[in-house]
């Protein structure tokens, strides 16, 4: 069976937005898009309410998509759009929707109520509950921001693509992830950079403040650590340049700075289900509120 990027629509700006940003990633990818709208079921009484009538019905639940895959159709074309209407809960649906796709592209905010379903918490439970990427785009994301200003320092969607970012974990290291990186990079035509983020074990804590040296050789053991990890990928895909960086502290504070100068942000996350639910890790939980650039959230075992 042939993969599709799925895209989230339900009418927001976001979904909007995420929905073209999926239109230039098939393009890319050579890949047919897909748009799944999802609507509630409105209860009965507020169904008959006159704010409700049968055409605002009528147009969240047909005007909304196909309007939005003419506009894809005429922006991008070649590529193939189509459209899914489903109905029920949105997070449930969603998570269906992504089991057989290449990848699924969501809004990253949306309104409450009608107006929109795709809430932080729904693109939240989309990233724990299913094995494929997921990409998160905000509202407002242009197709020039993904890339570097033109000579005259004009934003422009024809000049080089910014660096993919890939927040790399060199202790579990994955495999699913690192190639995720290095494919969208190539895609791209654009350079990686690979940040790594690292504290002390913690019974360094109280002698590392005092003792550079100490320091000094943890530095150059991350360093080391990541170069390791990265050779056989440096070699796999030799006309991608990468740029490497271990740097002391907050693997998510580095990796949001950094997602100001990239065009994509990819983090991994563990799959393993607890008594509470599926898990979401901390640094793609903050790199998910805080990142500038798109976030594609790659599961892995």
């Amino acid at each position: 069976m042939v993969r599709t990027v799925v895209a989230g629509l339900d009418g927001s700006a976001e979904s909007l937005t995420a929905a073209e940003w999926a239109a230039r990633e098939a393009k890319l990818r050579g890949l047919p898009l897909k748009l799944v709208h999802v609507w509630e079921p409105v209860p009965e009484p507020i169904a008959q309410a006159p704010l409700l009538g049968a055409e605002t019905q009528q147009h969240w639940t047909e005007r909304v998509p196909r309007e939005a895959a003419d506009g894809l159709r005429l922006r991008h074309p070649g590529v193939d759009v189509s459209v899914e209407q489903l109905g029920g809960s949105p997070r449930e649906v969603l998570a269906r929707a992504a089991k057989d796709a290449e990848l699924m592209v969501l809004g990253s905010r949306g309104m409450s109520g009608i107006g929109g379903f795709l809430l932080g918490s729904v693109g939240h439970a989309v990233v724990a509950r299913t094995d494929r990427p997921v990409v998160l785009v905000r509202a407002g994301e242009q197709a020039a921001d993904e890339h570097v200003m033109d000579p005259s320092g004009i934003p422009s969607a024809a000049s080089p693509f910014r660096p993919v970012l890939l927040g790399l974990d060199t202790d579990s290291p994955d495999d699913t992830v690192i190639e995720f990186a290095f494919d969208a990079a190539t895609r791209r035509g654009a350079g990686l950079r690979v940040v790594h983020g690292w504290n002390p074990p913690p019974y360094y804590a109280y002698g590392l403040s005092a003792d550079l040296g100490l320091h000094e050789e943890l530095s150059r053991q991350q360093v080391a650590a990541l170069t390791e990890v990265l050779r056989p990928w440096r070699q796999k895909f030799p006309d991608v340049e990468v740029v490497e960086q271990s740097r002391y502290g907050s693997a998510a504070g580095h990796l949001v700075n950094a997602s100001r100068e990239a065009s994509l942000v990819v983090v991994g996350r563990r799959i393993r289900t607890n008594p509470f639910g599926a898990h979401i890790g901390p640094v793609t939980h903050a790199v998910l509120h805080h990142a500038t650039a798109p976030v594609v959230v790659v599961a892995h075992h």
